[in-house]
């Protein structure tokens, strides 16, 4: 099929942080020519304009009560995925410690989950050839009715292991322990825990290359675009 002929097609890739998901989405996107969202870089953003105003991320009725108040925009080209709040350029800043220690707090509060629900799925619904959208409830609170839903999976000690040589030479036990606190605070949250959807492909990513990863990713989209 002629890329120029080819159906848009919604894909949501879920999963627990350090199981390649973002790279295996932005290259899958890049790939297919689809527009590509990293919904947990818009939940950092909160996080960091909460920090940045002195907000106090223990205490879910302040948050509740400034959820609405960041203007967080995201670019969605997968060469170059950019995230400003306020029209401040934030890609660095929400990757500090400090956000990443408060972003599952922020995270867990109903009216900031569903603030950025909303603008997910506006991006979602206005990508002209489809997108691939990365997050822990994608398939199964934002997005269920994607085309395509995939769950990455990795075992902890290997997802440690990634992440720290993300980290530049964090000790990986710490960093399995904090992934391992991580998940349990997103899986038993009250609302949109991660969680995997009945009908996601899962993919266990704990032996594969990144080029296996999104080689079998890209192989599932295609397959589900000519389907359409």
């Amino acid at each position: 099929m002629e890329n120029g002929a080819a159906q848009p097609v919604i894909v949501a890739i879920d999963g627990p942080s350090g199981t390649g998901k973002s790279s295996t989405s932005k290259a899958v996107a890049a790939q297919l020519g689809l527009s590509y969202l990293d919904t947990g870089a818009q939940y950092r953003a909160i996080t960091w304009w909460m920090v940045t105003n002195g907000i106090d991320t223990e205490d879910p009725t302040a948050i509740a009560a400034v959820a609405g108040k960041a203007d967080i925009v995201s670019g969605t080209d997968p060469a170059n995925p950019t995230i400003t709040v306020d029209g401040t350029d934030v890609a660095a800043a929400i990757r500090t410690q400090e956000v990443t220690s408060k972003v599952s707090a922020v995270s867990a509060v109903p009216d900031v989950r569903a603030r950025i629900t909303e603008l997910q799925r506006s991006i979602a619904a206005g990508a002209e050839k489809g997108i691939v959208v990365e997050g822990r409830d994608i398939g199964t609170t934002v997005l269920p009715d994607a085309d395509l839903k995939i769950f990455l999976t990795a075992s902890a000690q290997a997802r440690a292991a990634r992440r720290s040589g993300e980290l530049k030479g964090a000790d990986v036990n710490a960093t399995r322990e904090a992934l391992i606190k991580r998940d349990a605070a997103d899986s038993s949250r009250k609302t949109s825990p991660l969680a995997k959807a009945d009908d996601a492909v899962e993919v266990d990513t704990t032996e594969l290359t990144l080029a296996q990863v999104i080689e079998c990713v890209v192989t599932l989209v295609e397959e589900k675009r000519d389907a359409k």
